[in-house]
């Protein structure tokens, strides 16, 4: 159990962090919502019930589609894009999709390669970009979630303010669908761009993040 733990620890502890503040997330947003309800003029609503209402779901679906655009522009612009010095960046000798050798999928796969990096055709091709197709699939269907509990919970403002409720289509074009959606990805471009660039200069000793302390600024793609 110690060995799981150790060898675990990374993804346990942010799955772990992760469900504490989407609880503590909830638990504000209840009391925050109950307060609006009475300077509204309305009735609390219990926690159950705000947990599964438009209101939340919207709230939690745009910040998870605005965290899997920046992780899954990253990976593609990954692959073409470098930055001098940063370690978030491959070697400046290495743009594009590498080599076959470099890869080590087909006849330069090992014994430890998985079955399908040693296969070709469209195995090797969908394996290949197993990742970014997973992350942008989870990005489009948390960005199509965050419409559909946008405009639920647009709508009940609509109709508490005695407006006419409105269509999903009409919703992606009302501006405060794009509010919540830019105001995340404006927040997550610009974290990316800071790793990228701060991390040339400065460093985090035993960071998988960081280069090696003593390594020179202007070295690309080394990692601690």
């Amino acid at each position: 159990m110690k060995q799981f733990l150790r060898q675990n620890s990374l993804g346990l502890v942010f799955g772990t962090l992760f469900l504490i503040v989407l609880v503590a997330e909830a638990v504000a947003g209840h009391a925050d919502f109950n307060q609006q309800q009475l300077t509204d003029g309305l009735p609390d609503v219990s926690f159950w019930r705000y947990v599964t209402s438009a209101s939340f779901g919207a709230d939690v679906a745009e910040n998870w589609q605005s965290e899997y655009l920046q992780f899954s522009l990253y990976i593609f612009f990954t692959v073409w894009l470098l930055q001098k010095g940063s370690p978030e960046s491959k070697s400046l000798d290495k743009p594009g999709l590498e080599s076959d050798q470099d890869q080590k999928v087909g006849e330069y796969a090992d014994e430890r390669s998985p079955r399908w990096a040693k296969t070709r055709g469209w195995r090797l091709t969908l394996f290949s970009n197993s990742l970014g197709i997973v992350m942008g699939l989870i990005f489009l269907g948390s960005w199509l979630a965050q419409s559909i509990a946008g405009v639920a919970a647009f709508d009940e403002k609509q109709l508490a303010d005695r407006q006419d409720p409105v269509s999903w289509g009409t919703y992606l074009t009302e501006p405060d669908f794009w509010n919540r959606t830019l105001q995340n990805w404006q927040s997550e471009l610009l974290a990316v761009a800071s790793m990228a660039v701060l991390a040339i200069y400065l460093r985090q000793r035993g960071s998988s993040q960081s280069k090696p302390v003593g390594t020179a600024h202007e070295a690309t793609g080394i990692e601690g």
